[in-house]
């Protein structure tokens, strides 16, 4: 692999996980027979989000991007300028800056804007979410995808390199996600994101992103038990064996999504979405515009699942099969807010230093 055929991964995770959020902007909380009903079949177009979601309440345009990836974006900006190692004030700094000057800042979800409340009031971080003299936080606390659904980049600047995708993705999920089970999954997402940059885009190769999925939630794991908050609830790990169960066996995309749905989950909690987010990328094969299409029309959770089930099929498949008007409606509708040949560059850079440290190249 050379620098360019890196870039060229790195632009098309970056763009499917957008096109991914903003295809399911418009059906998120809708459930699956309600999509089916509207769309005749699966969401393989935008529109612009009616106002019983979150996208068109806040005001969200078609094709544009919400808090989902318009926080990966902020993210992957903040890496390039620490030059790949952004430390946790750093984060913070860029959460910050994310609420201050986004206009998707409206979408937050409910574990970040605790945590930004607290960060911009002067609040001790250690009292929100505990009720009256007790110390020990609510268990719903910091148990949300906030951290999954932005954390790609974590995996895009070091291709192949699981253990270092981990450790940034850690950095991420502080103070927001501070609990195992949304640690677990951050770390899934970065190193399915990290591998599958590497990873021949065949079929037989399919495997490796997927261990590597199972790899980071492993280390994530690890990583909570000494550095962060264990709470009780369902492990990111056995939701992702279910998952990835379900993509084996399903014979049809209406049977994959319903099994989905009630066996593991597509709430905005990481133990249901994000976990479904990979089975999507089992069932599909990887195949980009499948991946993406199926992730918006899943039900509840839309977005935030085929953004992240988007960055891995992009990272592994690039953009192979998506329309190329599609393409540019995205990127027209996000142009003026994100520029992603930029941000793809600067990302493609610090990607190349680190596999070449690492002896290739």
């Amino acid at each position: 692999m050379n620098q360019e055929q890196l870039r060229e991964r790195i632009q098309a995770s970056l763009t499917l996980a957008g096109m991914g959020d903003a295809l399911g902007a418009p059906t998120e909380q809708w459930s699956i027979d309600e999509i089916a009903a509207h769309f005749g079949g699966l969401v393989t177009r935008f529109e612009t989000p009616t106002p019983d979601t979150f996208a068109g309440v806040n005001g969200g345009l078609r094709a544009e991007v919400t808090d989902d990836a318009s926080q990966m974006y902020y993210l992957a900006r903040a890496l390039v300028a620490a030059e790949g190692r952004l430390d946790q004030a750093g984060w913070v700094e860029c959460l910050l800056d994310w609420v201050r000057t986004s206009p998707k800042a409206g979408f937050m979800g409910p574990s970040t804007a605790g945590i930004v409340k607290a960060l911009q009031e002067g609040t001790d971080l250690a009292s929100v979410g505990v009720i009256g003299q007790s110390r020990r936080k609510l268990t719903g606390m910091g148990t949300t995808n906030g951290a999954a659904m932005r954390v790609a980049p974590a995996g895009l600047i070091h291709p192949g390199d699981l253990a270092a995708a981990c450790e940034q993705a850690f950095v991420t999920c502080m103070p927001s996600h501070d609990t195992g089970v949304a640690i677990s999954a951050a770390c899934s997402i970065a190193a399915a994101v990290s591998r599958a940059l590497v990873t021949p885009p065949s079929p037989d190769a399919l495997g490796e992103v997927l261990a590597a999925a199972v790899e980071g939630a492993t280390r994530g794991e690890a990583i909570a038990r000494e550095r962060a908050r264990d709470v009780a609830g369902p492990r990111y790990l056995a939701r992702l064996e279910a998952a990835l169960a379900i993509a084996a066996q399903a014979p049809d995309d209406r049977s994959f999504m319903s099994r989905m749905e009630g066996l593991v989950g597509n709430s905005v909690l990481a133990a249901e979405s994000v976990p479904a987010a990979v089975g999507i990328v089992a069932y599909t094969g990887g195949d980009p515009m499948r991946t993406i299409a199926i992730g918006a029309s899943i039900g509840n959770d839309t977005d935030s699942i085929a953004t992240m089930a988007g960055a891995i099929a992009g990272a592994w498949r690039g953009l192979a099969g998506v329309p190329a008007a599609m393409r540019a409606e995205f990127e027209t509708a996000n142009r003026a807010d994100f520029d992603l040949d930029a941000i793809a560059a600067g990302l493609g850079g610090l990607a190349w230093r680190h596999w070449q440290e690492r002896g290739h190249g």
